[in-house]
C-alpha cells in the first residue's frame, strides 16, 4: 500500500493541480468587478465635473468646495472671481468650484 501511494505522488497526478486559466480566472473576475463598481463610475463623475468646469460663464451662481455661495463676476482659464455680496469679491481657482447652483433664492439684509 505504501508503494502505491509513493507512485501516485511521483507521477504528479494530483487532483488540486489545475490549468493556468483556472488559476488566473479569479483575478480577472475580481478586476472586472472593481472596474465596473469603482473605476468606471469615478471616471464618469470626473468627466461630468470637467464638463461643468468648462461650461462656467459670467453670471452663473456657484458653490465652492468650501461652501461659499456667489455669482461669477470674472472668469479666466484658471481663476474665478466671485461676487459674494454687493461689496465683496473673492478670487478662487477654477477647480475650487463644486457645482452650479440652480436656486434663485435671494437673501435680503
Amino acid at each position: 500500500m505504501m508503494l502505491a501511494d509513493s507512485a501516485y505522488i511521483a507521477t504528479g497526478d494530483t487532483a488540486g493541480g489545475g490549468s493556468l486559466l483556472t488559476m488566473i480566472l479569479p483575478f480577472v473576475l475580481m478586476f472586472a468587478v472593481f472596474y465596473f463598481l469603482l473605476i468606471r463610475p469615478q471616471q464618469k463623475k470626473q468627466k461630468q465635473r470637467n464638463s461643468m468646469l468648462t461650461q462656467l460663464k459670467k453670471g452663473d451662481r456657484v458653490v465652492t468646495i468650501g461652501g461659499i455661495h456667489g455669482t461669477i463676476h470674472e472668469i479666466t482659464d484658471d481663476i474665478v472671481v466671485l461676487r459674494v455680496n454687493d461689496a465683496t469679491k473673492l478670487t478662487f481657482d477654477r477647480s475650487s468650484v463644486n457645482n452650479v447652483s440652480t436656486s434663485t433664492q435671494v437673501s435680503e439684509s
